[in-house]
């Protein structure tokens, strides 16, 4: 019942071995590393996908309202606290709002268009910029807002 331990003896242990035996090969994949590169891009992907948003930081109102379902983008018109008008992330003066979004409209009058405006915007400047986009004969105006926390 007892076990010797290969001591210069050649059927003994590997550890002896020179040369002459045939090695193993390993058929395993070592996942350790692959892990951590997927780890490492999980934690890249969750600090920048915040950032991937519309570029002009506005603190958007909270309302009941359900979130809308869309097959493509829409354009975007934002009103900052300053009554400053951006069109996607550019500031535009509020004469050329009309202008851009006719050139960059892609399915015409029926574009789909959201606007943005900061909780601490004149309610003036925002409207009048509403005004413009409907009388020019955009038909889908949007107002964003955000989910209202239940507390």
């Amino acid at each position: 019942m007892g076990m010797s331990v290969g001591s210069g003896s050649k059927g003994g242990g590997r550890r002896g071995r020179r040369g002459g035996g045939r090695k193993a090969l390993v058929s395993e994949i070592n996942v350790t590393p692959f892990v951590d590169v997927v780890l490492v891009l999980l934690i890249i992907f969750m600090v920048a996908a915040p950032m991937m948003t519309v570029g002009v930081p506005i603190d958007l109102p909270q309302t009941r309202a359900g979130a809308m379902t869309s097959e493509n983008q829409p354009i975007t018109v934002s009103v900052n606290p300053e009554g400053e008008i951006y069109l996607q992330e550019t500031a535009i003066p509020i004469e050329e709002v009309v202008p851009k979004l006719q050139a960059i409209a892609t399915t015409g009058y029926k574009e789909r268009i959201f606007v943005r405006a900061d909780t601490a915007a004149t309610y003036g400047i925002v409207m009048q910029v509403m005004a413009r986009i409907s009388s020019a004969g955009f038909t889908n105006i949007g107002l964003v807002t955000l989910q209202e926390q239940q507390n």
